[in-house]
C-alpha cells in the first residue's frame, strides 16, 4: 500500500531519538553490502558470523530507533535463503530478482512461474465458491420468469464496481434489473429495512447484494417475511458468536450466500474483493445462458480497480487480475473510465496500481462520500462521450473538495490526541464531532500511519455516532470489536479496517474497554522496515530497472522492493516546487559513484533531523552548497526520471538516518516512510 511521507511533524514522544548499536563492540549497525557486491555471490556474505548467529530465522536487524518523534522504527535486512543463481537461470532473470521473489515468500517453481507469468488461465474455478452455482440457478430462474431483480451494493469503489459488473452481466443475460446504492448519510452501510421496503413497493421480486449482506441477517429475515428472494454476494468477514473458544458463524437466511470467507467454502483463495466475487458469479451465469465466458474479460479493468482500492493483497489470483486489468486500462472500451483517465491527465502514462488506488479510485469514492455513489456508477455505465467528460470533471472536483476536508480533519485529529493525552493509549479512539463521516476512514488511516497504532475516528451524526477504524498487523480489528459488540448499534469489517455506529454515551466505555482488552506491547508499535537487499547504487542500470517491472503490480502484499546503502555524502540539495514536500539531493558514495536522489516528505523536518544530528553549522553549509561532513544512510527504490526528453537514473529515498564525519553521531530519524506519489 502507498503511504504519504511522515506524519506532519507530530511528536509521539519527547526527547532525542537514539539508535541502538547492534554490531559487536557497539560502534556500528549491521553493515550493508560493500561496493564490491556482485549478484553472483551469496547475499549473506555481507554480514559477520556474529550477526548471522544473532539474527532471527528470516531477518537481520540493521538499525533500531528506540524513540521517535513520529514513531519508532526498526530496519531489517531480509535473510531468506535459496539457490538464487539457480532460480535466475531457470527463469532467465538476474539473481537479484530471484532474491526479491524469495523475499516475497515464493518457494516453489510453480509459485514463481505463476508470479512472473500468471495468466487468466491460472485463475480458480468459480464453481468452487460455496453457493455460487445455487445462486446462478436462482437468478437464471428469475430471469426466465421475467421477475424484477434489484442490485444493492456498497457505496465505495468495490461496491460501485461490483454493482457495475452485476448490472452489465445480468443485462447481458436478459434480466429485468435495476440498481440501488445506499446513501452513506441517510442509509448507512449495506442493505437495510428502508431499502427492502422500497424494493417491495417497486415490485422487486429478488434482491442480489454485492460487497455487503453477510452481516445483514435481521434485514434479510425481514425481507423473507415479505416473500422476497435474496442472494448475497460479499467478501467481508462473517459475523460470529464465541462460547468456550468455539465460534459459530451467524449467516443471513438468504437463498444463496456467496462469500469465500465462510468456514466451509472450498474456494482456495479467500482474499478477493466483492467485485471479484461477482466477476466469478457472472462467469457461471454466462455459462448457464450459453454466453461465451470470455466476454467477462470486459470487466477486468473494473475488477482490477476494485481489488486495489479495497486494499486486497496483490498475491495469487488478485495479482493476475490486477495485472490483466492494468494491461487493458490504457485502451479500455468503457467510455466513462476513459473520461476519468483523461480528466486526470493520464492518457499518455503507463497506468499502475498507484493510479488506481490514489488517482482514479478516490474520484469514484468522492461521489459516495460527499454526494451519492450513483454519480460514479452512472459514469461507468454512460456511453455518451460528451456527457462522460462532464461527469468525470464533476467527480474530479468532488475529490479536490474531499482532499481539503481530509487535510483539516487530520490536523484536528492530531490536536485532539495531544490535548487529551489519549496519544499514549494503545488503541487510539479519536472523537471529531464535526468531521464529515465519509472521511473518517481516511483520517484514521493517516493517523495509523503516523503512530503505528490501531485507530478509530468517530464523528457525530443525526443518528448518533459513526466511525471507521484502521489497524496494524498485530491487531485484528474486527475480532476485537466482537469482544465489545454491545457498545455498538451496528459494526462490521476486516482485520485491518472496520466501520461502526453507536450511541454517544457509550464512547468513554468503548475507549476504556478496547484499551483494557488490547494485548499490544510496545514492540507491536514499532514500525518494521524490511529491506530486501543491500544494493549499492553503482550496480543499478536501466536493464535492471526494466527487469523490476516483472514484479509489478505493487501494493498490499507485494510491496515495491526496498534497497539500502550506507555512507552517502550529500553534495547538494534543492527544494522543488512550493509545497516543501519534494527535495532533490545529489549523493556520492564512498567509492566516488554519484547518484541523484529525490525525497518526498516534509523537507523542514528532514533538515531539522539533520541539524539535530550534525549541528546547525554543518546543515547550513550543506544548504549553501559548501563542502560538508554530513553523511546519510538510506533505503531507496530506483527509477528513471524523464525531463524534457532526457532520461536520468535516480533513487527515491524512503527512510534515512544521518551521521556526521568521524563522530558517527546518529540522527533521531523521524520514522518517515515517504512513498513516491505522482
Amino acid at each position: 500500500m502507498y503511504h504519504s511521507g511522515g506524519c506532519r511533524g507530530r511528536r509521539a514522544s519527547s526527547g532525542r531519538q537514539e539508535m541502538e548499536n547492534l554490531q559487536p563492540g557497539g560502534k556500528n549497525a549491521v553493515g550493508l553490502a560493500p561496493p564490491s557486491f556482485c549478484v553472483g555471490r551469496d547475499f549473506d556474505e555481507v554480514f559477520t558470523t556474529e550477526d548471522l548467529q544473532r539474527r532471527s530465522s528470516s531477518d537481520t536487524v540493521f538499525q533500531r530507533m528506540t524513540e521517535g518523534r513520529n514513531q519508532v522504527e526498526q530496519w531489517f535486512i531480509s535473510a531468506k535463503r535459496a539457490d538464487f543463481n539457480g532460480i535466475a537461470r531457470r527463469f532467465h532473470i538476474s539473481p537479484v530478482l530471484a532474491r526479491l521473489m524469495r523475499n516475497r515468500d515464493l518457494t516453489t517453481e510453480e509459485e514463481m512461474q505463476r508470479y512472473l507469468y500468471g495468466s487468466l488461465e491460472d485463475l480458480y474455478d468459480p464453481s468452487l465458491l460455496k453457493d455460487a452455482e445455487k445462486g446462478v440457478a436462482i437468478i437464471k430462474k428469475k430471469i426466465t420468469e421475467e421477475k424484477r431483480i434489484r442490485i444493492i451494493s456498497d457505496y465505495d469503489v468495490d461496491g460501485v464496481s461490483s454493482n457495475y459488473i452485476l448490472y452489465k452481466g445480468l443485462s447481458r443475460c436478459g434480466a429485468q434489473v435495476d440498481y440501488r446504492i445506499p446513501d452513506r448519510i441517510a442509509d448507512g452501510y449495506g442493505i437495510n429495512e428502508h431499502l427492502i421496503d422500497q424494493a417491495y413497493e417497486d415490485g422487486v421480486d429478488t434482491v442480489i447484494t454485492c460487497d455487503n449482506g453477510i452481516a445483514a441477517a435481521p434485514q434479510i429475515a425481514y425481507g423473507n417475511s415479505l416473500g422476497m428472494t435474496f442472494v448475497v454476494t460479499d467478501h467481508h468477514d462473517v459475523p460470529f458468536t464465541e462460547e468456550d473458544g468455539v465460534r459459530r458463524e451467524i449467516l443471513p437466511e438468504a437463498s444463496a450466500v456467496i462469500n469465500p470467507k465462510q468456514a466451509d467454502c472450498p474456494y482456495p483463495f479467500k482474499n478477493i474483493c466483492g467485485a471479484v466475487v461477482v466477476y466469478k458469479f457472472i462467469q457461471l451465469l454466462y455459462d448457464a445462458f450459453g454466453v461465451d465466458r470470455r466476454e467477462t474479460e470486459e470487466f477486468l479493468e473494473i475488477t482490477a480497480m476494485a481489488t486495489v482500492c479495497d486494499v486486497m493483497i496483490l498475491q495469487d489470483e488478485n495479482r493476475i487480475l490486477v495485472k490483466e486489468g492494468l494491461r487493458r486500462m490504457n485502451h479500455t472500451r468503457i467510455p466513462g473510465l476513459r473520461a476519468l483517465i483523461a480528466a486526470n491527465h493520464l492518457e499518455e502514462k503507463k497506468l499502475t496500481a498507484y493510479h488506481l488506488g490514489f488517482v482514479l479510485g478516490p474520484c469514484i469514492n468522492a461521489s459516495g462520500r460527499l454526494t451519492t455513489a450513483k454519480k460514479a456508477l452512472d459514469l461507468l455505465l454512460c456511453t455518451d462521450i460528451s456527457r462522460c467528460r462532464d461527469m468525470a470533471e464533476e467527480l474530479l472536483e468532488l475529490n479536490a473538495e474531499r482532499k481539503e476536508m481530509t487535510r483539516k480533519g487530520e490536523e484536528d485529529a492530531h490536536a485532539y490526541l495531544e490535548s487529551t493525552g489519549y496519544i499514549h493509549d494503545k488503541v487510539l479512539v479519536v472523537f471529531l464531532p464535526d468531521c464529515h463521516e465519509s472521511i473518517a476512514g481516511i483520517i484514521a488511516g493517516r493517523i495509523r500511519e503516523c503512530y503505528n497504532k490501531p485507530v478509530f475516528v468517530i464523528t457525530r451524526t443525526k443518528e448518533g455516532l459513526k466511525g471507521s477504524g484502521r489497524s496494524i498487523e498485530t491487531y485484528h480489528m474486527y475480532n476485537e470489536m466482537v469482544k465489545v459488540k454491545d457498545c455498538f448499534t451496528k459494526f462490521g469489517g476486516h482485520p485491518m479496517a472496520a466501520g461502526l455506529s453507536m450511541e454517544e454515551d457509550r464512547l468513554p466505555e468503548l475507549r476504556e474497554r478496547l484499551n483494557a482488552n488490547a494485548k499490544l506491547t510496545e514492540e507491536d508499535f514499532v514500525k518494521k522496515v524490511h529491506i530486501d537487499i543491500a544494493l549499492p547504487v553503482s550496480w543499478l542500470s536501466e536493464e535492471f530497472l526494466s527487469e523490476l517491472d516483472l514484479l509489478e503490480p505493487f501494493g498490499n502484499g507485494n510491496q515495491k522492493p526496498l534497497f539500502a546503502q550506507k555512507g552517502f555524502y550529500i553534495t547538494g540539495t534543492r527544494i522543488l516546487g512550493n509545497t516543501g514536500r519534494c527535495l532533490k539531493m545529489f549523493l556520492r558514495d564512498e567509492e566516488g559513484y554519484s547518484m541523484d536522489a529525490i525525497y518526498f516528505g516534509d523537507t523542514a523536518h528532514f533538515f531539522q533531523d539533520m541539524e539535530e544530528c550534525c549541528g546547525k553549522e554543518e546543515t547550513e553549509r550543506l544548504k549553501k552548497g559548501l563542502p560538508s561532513v554530513i553523511r546519510m544512510d538510506c533505503t531507496y527504490y530506483p527509477e528513471i526520471n524523464e525531463w524534457r526528453g532526457q532520461k536520468t537514473m535516480q533513487i527515491v529515498v524512503k527512510n534515512y538516518r544521518f551521521n556526521c564525519g568521524s563522530s558517527q553521531k546518529q540522527t533521531k530519524n523521524t520514522g518517515t516512510y515517504a512513498e513516491h506519489r505522482r
